[in-house]
């Protein structure tokens, strides 16, 4: 079911300071993409198999934003990478597991993603991705598509 950590997603109000800071560590960005749709800014710095995604808000309607504006800057989110998004969700679903999202959507880089609802986590909203498949189309500002989950975009609806 479940392979790794993907990647653990921060919430910042503003990205480009958020990467020097990472910069600082000797981290590099690998790849940035605007995610209308989930209404962020997301950068991603790989460690090792996993990966930080920093994720700053486009504007107030934004998830991000809301969570910002209630905690302030810090984790948003842990990205556990599965083998099988649909059938995870299946199981999840039938063993009472509340989940914002019911199927995979697209996410950053071509991932398919999914949200399990904090309330089912101890208050940890989790993320599951499945990697995009080999050749995935992947957006203007990431052209290659990474093989593993490293940042997959969030959505509106989502807590």
């Amino acid at each position: 079911m479940i392979r790794r950590i993907a990647h653990i997603g921060i919430a910042t109000p503003f990205l480009d300071r958020a990467v020097e800071t990472y910069r600082r560590l000797g981290l590099e960005v690998e790849a940035v993409e605007v995610r209308v749709p989930d209404g962020v800014r997301v950068a991603i710095l790989r460690v090792g198999d996993s990966a930080i995604e920093l994720l700053e808000p486009l504007d107030e309607t934004s998830p991000v934003h809301r969570f910002l504006a209630g905690r302030g800057p810090g984790i948003h989110h842990l990205a556990l990478e599965v083998d099988d998004l649909e059938s995870t969700l299946e199981q999840l679903a039938a063993e009472g597991v509340e989940l914002v999202d019911r199927h995979g959507r697209q996410g950053a880089g071509g991932h398919r993603i999914a949200f399990i609802h904090p309330r089912s986590q101890g208050g940890v909203l989790v993320e599951l991705c499945q990697p995009a498949p080999a050749g995935a189309a992947a957006s203007a500002e990431s052209p290659e598509p990474p093989q593993t989950c490293p940042a997959p975009g969030k959505r509106g609806s989502r807590p």
